[in-house]
């Protein structure tokens, strides 16, 4: 199975979005692999734009969860809550098929809905996995979705299955969940300093990486726990440099000037730990993609729940109002996002 999760320790970098894009994409492209999307945000952006966007989401969310067995990825929570340390014999009831709402979507690909329940959950959760008996509850919780993907990757039969995980900024224990199902991580950030700290944190949190204070907590942090238990972590893999502004076709000075500090960062982390990065062999600058600010196709896309593969230039309507996209803006935007899809 190939999985990744979106994921930075900051908000507001475009994860959601980016998941998006690399699902539909890569549903589009590969015919004959089942993409599962599993949406770990409370928030469910993924979700919302996967399921139509503002027309058509609001209506198939609540469909989902008013259903008997809530069809979202907080139902899958609360059975397993119910029967913690063994996995439920059919997860069937918490997929479902965005190309019944949303004709835009591929046939292949499919999703385990976000849910608000899950905030809710989290602390159910939480004690769940401190229980005394059995000695290993804590590998068993933490492992939760990672049986939800090997019960998937059954689902499918003999057709391969991969996952793409959207999970929320804070290190929240559903956040936890979701990365110790993942064999990648995709970093988004935005050219700012704030960025550059969340990447940090990234490396903190999972791997116990950072300064005296990080070395302080590593006897009770998450990656010494999953070490000893057992619990595979996942690798750093791509860094995409978001909403990049350009002139010439070039990354402004300003923009370019931040990202070189990010950069600088994550080389720097690189020298000393090669072993968490998913291409250990190459230097981390060639895991960067740059994306370039187009405000107007992604809100198009997002709000109306159209992969690039299906996006064309023109005016749209979007919540009453005419939206021009641009064709030339719109092809260097699509061949960048297709460049960060390339490289999964």
């Amino acid at each position: 199975m190939t999985s990744y999760a979106f994921w930075n320790n900051k908000g507001g970098v475009g994860k959601s979005y980016l998941c998006f894009i690399a699902s539909s994409e890569y549903a589009h492209r590969n015919d004959d692999v089942d993409v599962y999307v599993i949406d770990l945000c409370p928030q469910a952006n993924v979700s919302e734009i996967l399921l139509g966007g503002y027309r058509t989401s609001p209506t198939a969310m609540h469909e989902l969860i008013s259903r008997p067995e809530r069809a979202t990825v907080a139902g899958y929570i609360e059975a397993r809550l119910s029967s913690p340390f063994r996995q439920i014999e059919n997860v069937e009831p918490y997929v479902s098929h965005p190309v019944t709402v949303n004709k835009n979507i591929p046939e292949n690909l499919y999703l385990v809905c976000g849910d608000n329940l899950l905030e809710i959950l989290a602390e159910a959760i939480r004690q769940t996995s401190q229980l005394a008996i059995p000695v290993d509850s804590w590998k068993k919780v933490t492992e939760w979705i990672k049986d939800l993907t090997v019960a998937l990757a059954a689902r499918s039969g003999d057709r391969p299955a991969v996952f793409m995980f959207d999970c929320n900024p804070s290190f929240a224990i559903y956040t936890q969940l979701g990365l110790a199902a993942t064999r990648n991580i995709v970093i988004p950030f935005t050219a700012d300093d704030s960025s550059r700290r969340a990447i940090e944190n990234v490396v903190a949190l999972v791997y116990g990486v950072g300064d005296s204070k990080v070395s302080a907590y590593s006897r009770i942090s998450f990656s010494r726990r999953a070490r000893e238990e057992g619990v595979d972590l996942p690798l750093l893999h791509t860094f995409v440099s978001n909403r990049v502004t350009k002139y010439e076709g070039k990354p402004s000075k300003a923009f370019q000037a931040v990202a070189n500090t990010i950069e600088d960062t994550v080389s720097k982390i690189y020298r000393h730990n090669r072993s968490i990065f998913a291409n250990p062999r190459s230097k981390p600058e060639s895991a960067f993609i740059t994306v370039p600010d187009y405000h107007g196709a992604c809100i198009v896309s997002a709000m109306l729940g159209i992969p690039l593969h299906k996006m064309t230039a023109g005016p749209k309507q979007v919540a009453g109002e005419r939206v021009q996209v641009n064709p030339d803006p719109l092809r260097s935007y699509l061949e960048a996002l297709e460049d960060f899809v390339d490289a999964l």
